[in-house]
């Protein structure tokens, strides 16, 4: 069951979704450290409460709410005033972050995986945008982020769709930046590099991971909560004159990639 936090006071509220592991809950327990309120989301419920009680643990503010971002758009419509309650009745800012990586070529991919994907990283990141921003540019302010990737710029033969789905997710924050910044709502991008998760986390993935970053400047792979540092940053005050920008934490691969 979904409970609202006891106090939000003057607190900013926020929702990241995919957050119950990576780079998500990185960020949630980034924002939660820096005063936000924020709802935790996921299809995980025990992931969720984990996440949430290690922000309470430090001492911040969090709620987990359900999720399935795969779901219809009305189902996504419910998930956004569902998630504004929990915070008390206002969001304040939203990080688009759950996505689909099938790790496979063209022919593989399945009919299955194809559908998911783009319902997870372009129709949900729009139709909960679409459903969210109104209120904050009706109030004059608000903040949205998205987490692209830094294969959304380069060609690669097994992660295809997901690399044109971040390029759209993209695409989309530069539109939304034109749509609704001029009302106050500022959307910009994070995308991160070759970054260790729990996604990754087998030893045939860390290889992989590390031979693709040993030749970039930074010399080894990211951490969530770098990525997480970023998004911090977009949200708060200090980046008021940012907008529809995307910030590469990447290492520098996409920068200085080489064969």
């Amino acid at each position: 069951m979904t409970t609202a936090p006891q106090s939000t006071g003057n607190s900013r509220t926020v929702l990241v979704t995919g957050s119950t592991s990576g780079i998500g809950a990185a960020t949630a327990r980034a924002l939660a450290a820096d005063g936000w309120t924020v709802v935790v989301t996921g299809r995980d419920r025990a992931r969720g409460a984990s996440v949430v009680a290690d922000v309470e643990a430090a001492g911040g503010r969090a709620v987990f709410v359900p999720s399935d971002l795969a779901a219809a758009p009305d189902v996504l419509r419910d998930l956004a005033r569902t998630a504004t309650a929990a915070a008390g009745g206002r969001l304040d800012a939203v990080v688009h972050n759950a996505a689909l990586c099938p790790a496979v070529d063209t022919v593989t991919l399945t009919d299955a995986d194809l559908e998911a994907t783009l319902a997870v990283n372009v129709r949900a990141p729009h139709v909960l945008t679409a459903e969210l921003a109104p209120a904050m540019a009706e109030r004059g302010s608000g903040a949205v982020v998205v987490i692209g990737s830094w294969m959304a710029h380069v060609g690669h033969p097994f992660v295809g769709l997901y690399s044109a789905t971040k390029a759209a997710e993209i695409q989309l924050a530069r539109s939304w930046a034109a749509e609704f910044g001029p009302r106050g709502v500022r959307v910009n991008t994070v995308s991160p590099g070759a970054t260790r998760t729990p996604v990754n986390a087998d030893a045939a993935d860390r290889d992989v991971i590390a031979r693709m970053t040993a030749g970039t400047p930074a010399g080894r792979p990211g951490a969530p909560e770098e990525v997480a540092d970023a998004v911090a940053w977009l949200l708060s005050e200090r980046a008021g004159y940012v907008h529809g920008a995307e910030i590469a934490v990447d290492g520098g691969i996409t920068a200085t990639r080489t064969p």
